[in-house]
């Protein structure tokens, strides 16, 4: 009888250790766990993205400063071309990444000192291909030391498909820009510029966007030249 009581006994003492071993054990868990979030969120190359968009919010101020100048976009922007909307809040895109036809990275800020048209188009958007040879006309027309249209396809896979479409329409004018991430249209959807397909920028020779438009137009035509002039002119 004694050492069933002192059993008895005993067991409470058994459970308060084991609850307190496995609260100690729970409580090591937590704090390695903090402190793998810890680590994990801070990458060694978070200072170069810091920096980067240290950089882009730089620009984009200064960027902001042109609002006001713009006004003469608006009056340009008639018939053929009147959807496009001079940006009330200009911000920089020079960041905005895509391949050229070489296959090396390149950046809308490499265009630096040049007008810009920028315009994401892809093979399975019916209204992209109508347009495109009237890109292909524009860049004939105005291209040069100071203006280029840069025509970027976000078709994901390889450059086969895009590039057998301007071939077969004879364009000859536009470069094979690419970008298969799609990243490029989502940085400028996250920025409410794009909407769907077509998405059309004016890009000044700072690289800020002072103008956009989704929807295709006819770029070969009075209207979509006289914009481009006043584009130019700014």
């Amino acid at each position: 009888m004694a050492e069933d009581n002192e059993k008895a006994k005993s067991e409470p003492r058994k459970q308060s250790g084991n609850r307190r071993i496995v609260l100690l054990a729970a409580l090591a868990g937590v704090i390695a766990g903090i402190g793998a979030v810890y680590v994990m969120e801070r990458p060694s190359g978070n200072a170069v993205s810091s920096n980067v968009s240290t950089q882009n919010d730089a620009a984009s101020a200064q960027c902001a400063l042109k609002a006001d100048s713009l006004k003469a976009l608006d009056a340009a922007a008639i018939g053929d071309v009147a959807a496009m909307r001079a940006a009330e809040n200009p911000i920089s895109v020079a960041n905005i990444a895509f391949t050229g036809p070489d296959g090396k990275q390149m950046t809308l800020g490499d265009y630096k000192g040049k007008t810009l048209l920028v315009n994401l188009w892809a093979t399975w958007c019916a209204p992209c291909r109508e347009e495109m040879p009237a890109l292909d006309t524009l860049q004939k027309k105005r291209g040069g030391d100071d203006f280029d249209v840069v025509a970027i396809n976000i078709d994901t896979g390889s450059d086969d498909k895009p590039k057998n479409f301007l071939n077969e329409i004879g364009v000859k004018n536009l470069t094979l820009n690419r970008d298969a991430t799609m990243a490029s249209f989502n940085e400028l959807k996250r920025k409410n510029l794009a909407f769907g397909l077509p998405v059309t920028l004016l890009v000044d020779k700072d690289g800020c966007q002072i103008a956009a438009m989704n929807g295709p137009a006819h770029w070969d035509g009075p209207d979509a030249i006289q914009l481009i002039d006043a584009a130019k002119a700014l």
